[in-house]
């Protein structure tokens, strides 16, 4: 068990608001744009409305210094969303070693990021290694990010606030992913097949870029688990620039479809408030036959 996985089997860490989120009263702050975030905040708030099951939300505009989080400290199974975090550690294990990836990282990598391959993803987590991966979280300020006692990948202890933090690094320079390196994540994650585009990106305008990884997992053969972190670049039809994430993780929503629905609700309420006025968008999701079966990331009745 490593460090990190035992001090979480004892206590919940605390959770860290942005102080910029902590000064407002609503879940979005700005001192730039101030009227902006509390329009965003209060979309978001109304997105949520009525919907069964747990949610959390995290969102960073970085153009205009808005940060927002709805129970952004709440703990969640990770379920497939983590291979983003996976591949993060690979390419700092890479960086700290200084090579490229192997063709065999590289396969791998590609498998389990766009088609979100189990297989590749847990040949990639035993070459990495959970001590590896838990000095990443820490190098990365992922404070609350836990490793699962058992050692299943799957059932990391993820927030939305963390998550943000990941898709920082993807998105900005900084010392701990190499710019190359950052390059060949968002480019993977703006690969991922057709049927796994679900979730945040629904909503976004015309010439915004997405870059999504999602999570769908049933836990006890019940109620699902269902995430989408993505990160959003570009310009608008007004050439605004754009340089954003949205995260929603939820919990014991009654089916996939369901928690897909919520995510994509968030997504269109911020896309919508961060592209200004109204704008031709991007249609919502259409289920597909995987939208019921798990992503495999925990086996069945566990």
């Amino acid at each position: 068990m490593s460090r990190r996985a035992a001090v979480f089997a004892l206590v919940l860490l605390p959770v860290t608001v942005p102080a910029e989120a902590a000064a407002s009263d609503g879940p979005c702050a700005s001192s730039a744009h101030p009227h902006i975030a509390e329009r965003l905040g209060a979309r978001i708030e109304r997105s949520l409305d009525e919907r069964a099951g747990v949610e959390s939300v995290a969102v960073y505009d970085r153009e205009r210094g808005i940060r927002c989080a709805v129970a952004g400290g709440r703990h969640y199974d990770s379920a497939s969303v983590v291979k983003a975090t996976i591949l993060a550690a690979l390419l700092r294990k890479a960086a700290d070693e200084r090579r490229p990836l192997t063709a065999s990282e590289r396969s791998r990598a590609r498998k389990m990021i766009t088609r979100s391959d189990n297989g590749a993803a847990s040949s990639l987590w035993r070459s990495v290694g959970p001590a590896r991966i838990a000095r990443f979280l820490d190098r990365a300020g992922m404070t609350h990010t836990a490793l699962d006692p058992g050692g299943r990948w799957g059932l990391t202890q993820i927030t939305a606030n963390d998550e943000v933090k990941l898709l920082e690094h993807f998105t900005s320079h900084n010392a701990l992913l190499p710019d190359k390196a950052r390059a060949y994540a968002l480019g993977l994650m703006h690969e991922v097949v057709p049927s796994q585009r679900w979730g945040t990106p629904a909503g976004r305008p015309t010439g915004i870029t997405w870059h999504v990884k999602n999570g769908w997992l049933p836990r006890h053969n019940r109620y699902w688990r269902v995430h989408s972190i993505g990160a959003f670049d570009g310009h608008d039809l007004d050439r605004h620039g754009a340089d954003y994430m949205i995260v929603v993780l939820t919990r014991d929503t009654p089916s996939m479809a369901y928690g897909v629905e919520t995510t994509e609700r968030v997504a269109r309420a911020v896309h919508r408030t961060l592209n200004q006025a109204k704008r031709p968008m991007t249609d919502r999701s259409i289920p597909n036959e995987t939208w019921e079966t798990s992503d495999g990331s925990v086996p069945p009745g566990v």
